[in-house]
């Protein structure tokens, strides 16, 4: 009993021993670096003042349409269901680790009719056949002396803290994807707007042709070339129409319902979303902390950081205390004093050679310096995600101002080219000209348009907002744990 006692002091004194790395966010981290705390651009569109996107950020275009759209995705999407099995299975996890060590016990009952061998009571005659019966109740306390488990529980705890990230990382995209879906259908049906709109103004002009024609105005050349121009456009509608169903077959898809349960008016949009403001972005330093996948990405190193201690653990020995208490006899003797037995004491368990046990560290360290590399990977590649989106979507505004001033050149060329064509001024091919190219250039502002509004997405799927409603916020730059 006194030595038993001793093991437990000694055991209490060194439980504050954790054998492994403590984990920090290493300091020689991309996310620590200047690379990371630059001021991101500046430009038309956006605006970079602290004020960050909004978690809902998709409900900046007040499109009731879009919102139901991107509830029902989140609710059904399947990426989402399996992201959220995989959190639960982490945390289950979790819980396996954090009940490990501690208290255990058991109980055993056994009766058997046996022989046993003489020679192992140091009898020289057998021992009669007898019914045998064995009752036992036993209590363990296993000591994590040295932090193993402690370390195992903490990587749990970050794999969980990754899989809840990586639901969120899930999340972006989905929402993100269902908003790029619907502006590239309603996009697309603008563009087939504007296509039917033209051949039928094509068409009110081949009459025009045809009255002219019937008068001696017009020969038989300008009738087919006015033909040519409708079919020439014409010809650009199942274009947007396949774009449009393709968009539709995707926002399902995102859905997990088929394109017949889409909404009349979701199938029949031709108007695309716009944004009542500018798009807020925030500066570089909140990006990096807002970003799920960043956030992934460092709740991965932390974990390796703890399987360093889970691997160097393997190294010390295991000390579990114990005590047990029991009947055994034969049957007929049990529960009389003399079958009673107990015991208590330390339980000190230390495999040698630890083959394979140092390899493993060599592993684990590996695995963190990969851990650490890939941290620094989704930094920068974040960081560049979002400096390309804003590069493009400055491009894109810029396109789009242009073709809006050429626009307007060429909608008044038209009229003046038209109107001097019926008094008899200018020639058909001058007024045919004219529309083509007003034509063209309405089909060219729609498609600049749509890519305003795609740029857009991709602005805020970099910018990485849209899980905060999920619940639990992690900082990426966590200390320690």
């Amino acid at each position: 009993m006194k030595k038993a006692v001793v093991v437990v002091a000694l055991s209490t004194i060194l439980t504050g021993c954790v054998v492994g790395p403590n984990y920090r966010l290493p300091s020689e981290a991309a996310i620590n670096q200047d690379v990371a705390k630059q001021p991101l651009l500046d430009a038309k569109g956006y605006t970079t003042d602290s004020q960050s996107p909004p978690p809902n950020w998709w409900k900046l275009y007040d499109d009731p349409l879009l919102n139901d759209m991107v509830q029902r995705a989140l609710q059904q999407n399947t990426d989402l269901r399996v992201a959220m099995a995989n959190l639960e299975r982490a945390r289950a996890s979790v819980q396996f680790a954090d009940e490990q060590g501690g208290f255990s016990g058991g109980i055993s009952a056994l009766q058997e009719r046996t022989q046993e061998a003489g020679e192992q009571y140091l009898l020289p005659e057998k021992v009669p056949v007898a019914n045998a019966s064995n009752f036992g109740i036993n209590v363990t306390y296993e000591i994590d002396l040295f932090g193993t488990l402690k370390r195992g529980v903490e990587a749990a705890e970050a794999d969980s803290d990754a899989a809840l990230a990586a639901k969120d990382v899930a999340r972006v995209a989905v929402v993100s994807d269902v908003v790029h879906a619907y502006v590239e259908n309603c996009g697309s049906g603008a563009e087939l707007s504007v296509a039917r709109q033209a051949v039928a103004e094509q068409q009110s002009r081949g009459e025009l042709i045809a009255r002219l024609h019937a008068l001696g105005r017009a020969d038989v050349s300008e009738t087919s070339r006015q033909e040519t121009a409708i079919r020439e456009i014409e010809a650009t509608i199942p274009k947007y129409s396949a774009r449009q169903h393709i968009a539709q077959y995707r926002l399902a898809a995102l859905l997990a319902e088929s394109p017949a349960e889409l909404p009349e008016a979701v199938r029949e949009c031709m108007r695309l979303p716009q944004l009542a403001s500018k798009i807020p972005i925030g500066d570089g330093t909140a990006l990096l902390k807002r970003r799920p996948d960043v956030r992934e990405s460092e709740r991965k190193l932390a974990a390796s950081t703890a399987r360093i201690g889970v691997s160097i653990g393997a190294l010390y020995p295991n000390v579990i205390l114990g005590a047990s208490t029991g009947l055994t006899g034969t049957t007929g003797d049990l529960g009389m004093g003399s079958t009673a037995r107990w015991s208590v004491g330390p339980m000190i368990s230390w495999t040698f050679p630890v083959n394979g046990a140092r390899a493993r560290i060599s592993e684990a360290r590996a695995e963190q310096r990969a851990a650490l590399a890939s941290f620094d990977g989704v930094v920068l590649q974040a960081l560049k995600e979002v400096q390309s989106s804003l590069a493009g979507y400055e491009a894109s505004m810029d396109q789009l101002n242009a073709l809006e001033r050429a626009h307007a050149s060429a909608v008044e060329s038209a009229s003046d080219a038209h109107r001097m064509f019926v008094g008899g001024r200018a020639t058909y091919l001058d007024d045919l000209d004219a529309s083509r190219t007003l034509t063209a250039n309405e089909l060219r502002l729609t498609e600049s348009k749509v890519d305003v509004a795609m740029s857009q997405v991709d602005l805020f799927k970099s910018l990485g907002g849209g899980w905060e409603t999920s619940g639990d916020m992690i900082s990426p730059a966590t200390a320690s744990r």
